[in-house]
């Protein structure tokens, strides 16, 4: 595993371009599938969390920043997304933990391609509505955004706890995920020794790379990642004009379609069959 590790350092962009790349057209219709099928969620593409790696020789003048009251000490945040097959196909690494996990939604990539255009397109249809793109499943800090579902925060009626059963137990997907890449790499689970922090974070991707290469190998991961699949999802338009991508920033962070989206599902949900079981049976 080291001499793997090592050679997978010197190579870290040939296969993080294959292993940490956005999904294709493609992936999307794979994701939505498994997902309703094990979560009965439709238009899921994942879960997001943060998750934090402890700097235990950070240098002293960066302390501060890399400090917060709720952890030991020094650590740095991971954000990422992983489906329920543990395919973490976004990975930002490299905030300091004086941001919370809002801060770090802000200043992460997850977003940029489809600001620019280049994404492919992901819409989906829930109790009859149809929405442009697809959803992630996060916690109760995040904001209420059109592309993030949270559980409703202590629901009175029968619908809306049974749909906070199931995100809560969706949502598990992403602590699935952290628990097995920390369980395969036992070194972010004891804290970093090195000073560098470029060798942290390019330590932190390989084992991101290396973890999605073993569950491929296993067979749990669902998408195929073969070049000739990606050559057939050609780049869109690439949107230049700042008006539009404003127009586009908003339509993500709107607020009214969050609580539409949230409505349709929890209606869903509601009428699904009661034989049916999430994956992680719920109910």
């Amino acid at each position: 595993m080291i001499r793997m590790m090592k050679k997978l350092l010197r190579s870290l962009t040939v296969y993080g371009k294959k292993y940490l790349r956005k999904p294709t057209a493609d992936d999307i219709a794979r994701l939505y599938n498994f997902h309703s099928q094990k979560h009965g969620l439709p238009g899921m593409l994942g879960s997001i969390d943060c998750m934090h790696w402890e700097w235990k020789n950070c240098p002293v003048a960066w302390q501060g920043q890399y400090t917060r009251g709720d952890q030991k000490g020094p650590s740095v945040m991971l954000e990422a997304v992983a489906s329920q097959d543990l395919w973490i196909w976004h990975a930002f690494f490299g905030m300091v933990v004086s941001n919370n996990d809002i801060n770090v939604l802000n200043m992460s990539p997850l977003f940029n391609t489809i600001k620019d255009g280049s994404a492919p397109p992901s819409p989906f249809e829930v109790n009859g509505h149809h929405y442009e793109r697809g959803y992630y499943l996060g916690d109760g800090i995040y904001p209420d955004w059109a592309m993030l579902v949270k559980a409703p925060h202590n629901p009175i009626y029968e619908p809306r706890k049974k749909f906070k059963r199931f995100q809560e137990s969706a949502r598990k997907d992403i602590e699935r995920a952290f628990g097995v890449l920390q369980g395969i790499f036992a070194m972010l689970k004891t804290p970093a020794r090195t000073l560098d922090f470029n060798k942290i974070r390019r330590h932190m991707y390989a084992c991101i790379v290396l973890h999605t290469m073993i569950q491929e190998n296993n067979s749990f991961v669902i998408t195929h990642r073969e070049e000739r699949m990606i050559a057939r999802n050609p780049p869109r338009r690439l949107i230049r004009n700042l008006r539009d991508r404003n127009a586009i920033v908003k339509e993500i962070q709107d607020r009214q379609v969050h609580n539409m989206l949230e409505a349709d599902l929890t209606e869903h949900v509601w009428n699904l069959s009661p034989f049916f079981r999430s994956a992680n049976n719920v109910e």
